[in-house]
């Protein structure tokens, strides 16, 4: 019994105690507070996604500003082109001839060409036979003349003697002055006809040497047009062709403009067609006239002997064409209108302001400016055709090339 309501007991205090702990707003409080966190995480969130986006927005305003910026104030390349010796360089084609092309034909009787005794690409001394014809014929007729110059010497001899006896007679009286005067005669007309004799003999000697093609003058022969056995004469045509000394040319055709920069005696580089050697040569003749078809002239550069040098041959010549100490642009800077060449100079204020000028030597470097310019100024290389007057820029000086 004691026992039992013990048990009772301990079961009444614990049921006592669990009394005493229990808690009816515990459930409500926990979801309160699971509540407070969401909001506060919603919160955050939020927060995050604000400050993201404020930063976005602002992120991508200033490339905007910055592009409107530089949209209004465009940068342009300058540079400040001092002053330089500016030479001029003129480049020419044209074919390659003889300076001083020697024809050579038949200038004698006609006959057949007994030998030929050079070719072509051969050298040759002035008076050298080239060719010679037959002249049996003339041989003969030689010799017949040679003899008859010796029978009228003997006639003349004799006559002289005749004189020469009957002055002796005259002191004695044996001899009359009209006998004398009749001998003297005599004489001179045998010595007469020795003169005649003689000088038939000389013509056709001489003649006869002229069956003989000779060469002008030394040079080399550019071309044979005759073979052994060939009929020749003074209509025959040319027999040879020579290159007198062998000097050659370059006849450089060229514009208007450019023969008009040119002077007899300025040098030229000539550079043959398959050849890679340059050789060196002076404007020797300048055109006196312009072809009216093309407007061009020619320009005769001499050139020495040289196995490259092929008459009928191509070539190529850079011709100087004097120098000149001004500001050298490139080409893109200088621009043109209806009121000439001009360019954009920039100055203290970044405001690009127009210049006229005017141009002179152009070489693959860029184009000489002899007046307008002091080399000094900052000068915009490019995009000027996209400039007005007064417009301000952001100039970025570069040097000479760069």
């Amino acid at each position: 019994m004691v026992a039992m309501n013990y048990e009772a007991k301990l079961d009444t205090g614990a049921q006592d105690e669990q009394a005493s702990h229990y808690d009816p707003l515990g459930e409500e409080g926990t979801q309160a507070r699971a509540a407070r966190r969401r909001l506060w995480l919603i919160a955050a969130v939020i927060a995050v996604v604000v400050i993201g986006i404020w930063f976005l927005s602002h992120r991508n305003a200033e490339p905007e500003f910055a592009a409107s910026s530089e949209e209004q104030v465009p940068a342009v390349t300058v540079v400040e082109p001092g002053r330089s010796t500016v030479t001029g360089r003129i480049t020419a084609t044209g074919s390659l001839a003889a300076r001083r092309e020697m024809p050579v034909g038949a200038s004698g009787e006609s006959g057949a060409v007994d030998r030929v005794l050079v070719d072509a690409g051969d050298w040759v001394d002035a008076g050298q036979v080239l060719a010679v014809i037959d002249r049996s014929v003339q041989t003969q007729q030689i010799a017949s003349l040679a003899a008859q110059v010796d029978v009228a010497e003997a006639d003349a001899r004799l006559a002289q003697s005749n004189l020469d006896r009957a002055l002796k007679l005259v002191d004695r009286g044996f001899i009359s002055t009209a006998d004398v005067d009749r001998l003297t005669a005599t004489r001179d007309s045998a010595v007469a006809r020795v003169k005649v004799a003689k000088a038939q003999l000389g013509e056709l000697q001489a003649r006869t040497r002229r069956l003989n093609i000779l060469a002008p003058a030394a040079g080399l022969v550019l071309e044979r047009n005759v073979e052994p056995g060939q009929v020749v004469g003074p209509g025959t045509g040319v027999l040879f062709r020579l290159a007198k000394g062998g000097e050659m040319e370059l006849r450089a055709r060229l514009s208007e403009d450019d023969l008009a920069k040119l002077s007899v005696g300025v040098t030229a580089q000539v550079t043959p067609v398959g050849s890679g050697k340059t050789f060196t040569g002076q404007i020797w003749q300048l055109s006196p006239t312009i072809e009216e078809a093309n407007r061009q002239g020619i320009a005769r550069i001499a050139l020495s002997y040289s196995p490259e040098l092929r008459p009928g041959g191509f070539a190529t010549a850079r011709i100087t064409s004097g120098s000149v100490v001004a500001p050298m642009l490139p080409e893109s800077a200088i621009l043109n209108d209806d009121q000439g060449s001009f360019v954009y100079v920039v100055g203290k204020d970044n405001k690009v302001h127009r210049r006229a000028v005017q141009t002179g030597i152009v070489t693959a470097d860029g184009i000489s400016v002899t007046k307008g310019l002091d080399g000094t100024e900052k000068i915009v290389l490019r995009a000027g055709g996209f400039l007005n007057d007064g417009d301000l820029v952001d100039p970025k000086l570069v040097t000479q090339g760069g």
